[in-house]
């Protein structure tokens, strides 16, 4: 039985991990849940999962949850801000951290999980984006799991498992494409932010879902490969296959390319990681190679040219150090930005780019620890809020 900290679990992976719990009580209990502030959601499930403790990062709402929990005669602990997630993940009481914490605020907690002895199941892409040369070094050091749940990780994880990983010759990671597949840069001047948000295959949050319009998603996903796999960003591609039923391949180097299939859901890559190394049961919708939709599966390259964020994590990724760290707040600045329709859809990009160029000078040589990566992340934010606010005003 996993014992598990849910961080995030208002939010579609955090929810999605319930589900999972829901369906198999005898192999899971939930003893701690966070949000930032969606109170409602947390206190529907704290009156249904019953958490020893719980957190919320925004203070008001703890104040105000805690009065609701205390009405309803409940008695879950609630915890307040970061700290409260830091604590959560720390627990005396869990085994498994799922980290599900959209963003860079997700790094924290999860670091505190590793030096506290926790696997950690990771939907959290930042973290291994920006603390990536310090996580996995320090995973190895606590002998604890990195469980990844992210479908094109989950995948490759299949994939190797009973390989060699010296045979690992390339990763082919997958990408819809999003919504803006096939177009143009001068298409793309003038999308708008609900156009983006029409996700043609998944449904997710808001930020993941820009993400994947502008493609910085598979950025992200080839810098989170390198870190969990040992491979070289150069040795990752970007397969943009439509259907999104292909998770994501693997070639081996004898020129066998193994692939792992499913329809798109987020169920089936947490249900992996949760019940690893079994296998758990069935609670996805099985497979039907006859279906609708299964009988022509396509690929196609990703243009880099209209899609440049790739290019510039491929860049940022082979670099290491703090530049990673510096792409990813800026990005998360830029997209809240844009979702708050301040400004075009690619100014997130000229926004990520111009303020990578501007800290190279600072990070070129800097130390690599977590508060450099975090003082880092910070500045970022300042010098993207500072090029942002010049797009506005232009």
């Amino acid at each position: 039985m996993r014992k598990l900290s849910i961080l995030g679990s208002t939010g579609s992976i955090g929810k999605q991990t319930l589900e999972v719990a829901r369906k198999a009580p005898s192999d899971f209990t939930v003893e701690a849940l966070t949000c930032g502030s969606d109170i409602d959601t947390l206190f529907d499930q704290i009156k249904e999962f019953r958490p020893k403790v719980c957190s919320v990062v925004n203070e008001e709402k703890a104040v105000e949850l805690e009065a609701k929990l205390k009405s309803a005669g409940i008695a879950t602990e609630v915890l307040k801000g970061n700290e409260g997630n830091i604590t959560v993940a720390t627990l005396d009481c869990i085994d498994t951290v799922v980290g599900a914490i959209v963003g860079f605020a997700g790094l924290e907690p999860v670091y505190h999980g590793i030096l506290g002895g926790k696997d950690i199941a990771l939907a959290n892409k930042e973290t291994l984006v920006a603390g990536g040369d310090i996580i996995m070094p320090l995973i190895r050091e606590k002998g604890v799991n990195m469980l990844p749940i992210d479908s094109e990780h989950s995948a490759i994880w299949q994939c190797l498992k009973g390989e060699k990983r010296e045979d690992l010759d390339r990763i082919l990671i997958t990408a819809s494409g999003g919504p803006f597949r096939g177009m143009s840069r001068e298409q793309l001047e003038n999308v708008t932010v609900e156009d983006a948000l029409h996700h043609p295959t998944w449904n997710m949050g808001g930020k993941i879902t820009i993400d994947s319009a502008t493609m910085m998603n598979k950025g992200l996903e080839i810098i989170e490969a390198h870190h969990l796999y040992g491979i070289a960003c150069s040795k990752i591609d970007v397969v943009v296959h439509p259907q999104s039923i292909i998770h994501s391949m693997i070639r081996l180097k004898d020129g066998s390319v193994l692939a792992q299939m499913g329809r798109p859901s987020m169920v089936l890559p947490i249900e992996v990681a949760l019940y690893y190394p079994d296998r758990g049961p069935s609670i996805v919708t099985e497979f039907d190679p006859f279906a609708e939709g299964m009988s022509n599966l396509t690929f196609e390259p990703c243009d880099t040219e209209v899609f440049r964020l790739v290019k510039l994590a491929y860049e940022t990724g082979d670099k290491g150090g703090l530049y990673p760290a510096v792409m990813n707040a800026a990005n998360e600045s830029a997209v809240m930005s844009y979702l708050a329709g301040k400004i075009r859809f690619l100014d997130i990009e000229r926004t990520v780019f111009e303020t990578v160029e501007k800290m190279d000078p600072i990070i070129r040589n800097a130390s690599l620890t977590i508060e450099t990566i975090e003082q880092t992340d910070r500045d970022a934010r300042v010098y993207a809020g500072e090029i942002i606010n010049r797009k506005i005003n232009e």
